[in-house]
């Protein structure tokens, strides 16, 4: 059967090798030139029991043509246990008195594809996953329409590497590898890029490349030869617009390359200073394998530590980063406020997790905003923006780079969980097409009477560094004298410097792109978000025939969002918080009337709640 779009949804234990499998699966589909959205959904336990709920690790993919979520119903789904049929089936309202199928509540279609393992549904095993029959598929309320795949994969993965010298539990562990060929049957994928996929993936570990490679082909084969009544799935493609080299990219990689690409392009040495913490640390490793590139990555004992000596690194003339979370945001602000007041380039990347405290650390939000906004001390304006997709995590690091060297400034840039670790296919730009930057030099006239309080006719000051001769000056954390650069406790002059760093990050929006409206212009609804729920909202704004308008930048406004907004008779602000960006455009556009609809459950937004809100049925 042809398809424009499927959704595709891995689940077992956290053992169990899904979200590998998953990326795989996403890779081999964005190399076939398929567009994809993946969500890897995994427990913050270290390792739960085995077979329970509390351990199930999921991985959600939809692939096809015009993709802009993972999905919020499954097409085909591969259950590795009994625990994780049931909650791949019904998430979080398995213990719902209507849990059985309802459209409220079920994670899949009606006419869905289950592949499940049959080795893994013993009285023990449903038993553990607290099932009260010993009939999951019923108990479940699985309707008839449902095509249930048993596939006994505990004994074929052991069939299949009987000869291979392999210990029983390196066996099992390559279950997920027979899983993965039979998906590949069903999408009719070619083995020979799965085959180099998996080369590639164990690359270092070369013994491992045969026996994965075999379980997979037979698990590809066991599809095939018996002839399974499922029908196989043709996805409907088109070729891209843009012509180029395409892969399939998580946002921290993406993250990551778009600052190296910034360096680049600048002509500075990137430096990160940062501190490990879940799921910001991905950009750290990726960094600190690109010493290649004249990348230098400290791993501090701290984030404080860690984002001061980013600082240290702008004075002294770097492209200086640091990275973290939500609880790591909040240690740093102090440090932040520093760099505002010194005028000092820094680039703060701030990956938002499930809180407070250490909340969710493995599950999505958007609730640092007002902390991204105002979460410092004193008069502390910083350049706020966010990313939207994780292709576009590359485009928005560079444009956090490009924003904070050419105003003299610390911008926050916000991605989130879904962001980060979720992949989408991105074109690979080649570095000429790139936009310039042009980091605020101090020009040669001032050699010899440079202080840090002179400015550019933008209200921008100047970046000398050490070693440069004829620009001695010394750089504080105390209010300066605004002519003279000097430590000053004046009240009229402490006025003017707080007007000064203010009105330079005002002046920031006459360097970024106008606000842009998608979809149904004409309509008189417009659905509004910023960062992360770009594709949820444009898939929602598509089903409503309404326009949408997505914010990158926050601190300050595209200088046309009055005017956008103006125009609609039902202004909806939809966020993944409780309506932190609905209550700053409020204070930002007074007299706008603004709608609400928010969700804080530690996942993505589904599209079938956002319609059925804006037509009231919510």
């Amino acid at each position: 059967m042809s398809k424009q779009q499927v959704v595709v949804r891995f689940c077992g234990d956290s053992g169990d090798g899904m979200q590998l499998t998953g990326t795989l699966f996403s890779s081999l589909s964005a190399i076939l030139g398929h567009e994809i959205s993946t969500l890897p959904d995994f427990p913050a336990e270290i390792r739960a029991p085995q077979g329970t709920l509390g351990g199930v690790s999921g991985f959600q993919v939809e692939l096809g043509s015009e993709v802009y979520t993972p999905g919020d119903k499954a097409d085909v789904i591969v259950a590795m246990n009994a625990a994780a049929l049931k909650v791949c089936t019904l998430g979080s309202h398995f213990n719902h008195p209507q849990a059985h199928y309802d459209d409220d509540f079920a994670l899949y279609h009606r006419n869905a594809i289950v592949i499940v393992d049959t080795d893994s549904l013993t009285d023990k095993d449903l038993e553990k996953a607290q099932y009260h029959t010993d009939n999951p598929f019923t108990e479940l309320g699985i309707p008839e329409s449902v095509q249930i795949v048993p596939v006994a994969l505990t004994t074929l993965t052991k069939e299949s590497l009987a000869e291979s010298g392999m210990d029983n539990k390196s066996i099992l562990k390559s279950r997920n590898m027979f899983a993965f060929g039979l998906i590949c049957w069903l999408f009719d994928e070619p083995m020979e890029k799965a085959i180099h996929l998996l080369e590639e993936k164990f690359r270092k570990k070369p013994a491992l490349v045969a026996p994965n490679t075999k379980v997979m082909v037979d698990g590809y084969n066991y599809g095939q030869n018996l002839a399974l009544s499922i029908n196989q799935i043709h996805l409907d493609g088109h070729p891209h617009e843009a012509h180029g080299s395409y892969t399939s990219i998580a946002g921290n990689k993406a993250t990551a390359w778009g600052l190296i690409a910034a360096a680049e392009k600048s002509g500075k040495r990137l430096f990160l200073g940062s501190y490990p913490i879940t799921p910001a640390t991905d950009i750290m490793h990726e960094l600190a394998a690109r010493k290649d590139m004249n990348v230098m990555v400290v791993q501090a004992e701290d984030e404080i530590a860690g984002v001061c000596s980013a600082i240290g690194a702008s004075f002294a003339g770097d492209l200086a980063c640091t990275s973290t979370s939500g609880p790591g945001l909040s240690l740093k602000s102090e440090a932040i406020g520093l760099a505002v007041m010194a005028e000092l380039p820094l680039v703060v990347i701030d990956v938002q997790r499930g809180g407070p405290s250490t909340g969710l650390p493995t599950k999505t939000e958007q609730t640092d905003l007002m902390q991204a906004l105002y979460g410092r001390n004193g008069e502390c304006p910083a350049v706020v923006i966010a990313a939207s997709s994780s292709a576009n995590c590359f485009d928005f690091a560079y444009e956090a780079c490009r924003l904070a060297m050419e105003n003299m400034t610390p911008v926050i840039l916000l991605t989130d969980t879904y962001l980060a670790n979720g992949t989408a296919l991105w074109r690979i730009p080649k570095l000429a097409e790139l936009p310039e930057i042009h980091p605020q030099s101090v020009p040669e006239e001032l050699k010899g009477q440079y202080n840090p309080a002179l400015r550019d006719s933008r209200g921008v000051r100047y970046w000398a560094y050490p070693g440069m001769e004829g620009y001695q000056h010394r750089n504080i954390g105390l209010e300066r004298d605004s002519e003279r650069g000097t430590i000053s406790t004046n009240p009229e002059n402490h006025e003017t410097m707080v007007m000064a760093r203010k009105h330079k990050i005002e002046q920031v929006a006459d360097r970024i792109p106008d606000l842009r409206v998608q979809g149904n212009s004409a309509s008189d609804t417009l659905l509004v978000g910023w960062g992360s729920t770009e594709g949820h909202l444009h898939a929602a704004a598509n089903e409503l025939d309404c326009a949408l308008a997505q914010f990158n930048y926050i601190m300050p406004l595209p200088k046309n969002t009055r005017e956008i907004l103006s125009r609609y008779r039902r202004v909806i602000v939809c966020e993944l918080n409780t309506g932190q960006f609905a209550a700053y455009l409020r204070g930002q556009m007074p007299g706008i009337e603004i709608e609400q609809y928010n969700e804080v459950q530690g996942q993505p937004f589904a599209v079938e709640r956002i319609v059925n809100f804006v037509k009231g049925k919510e």
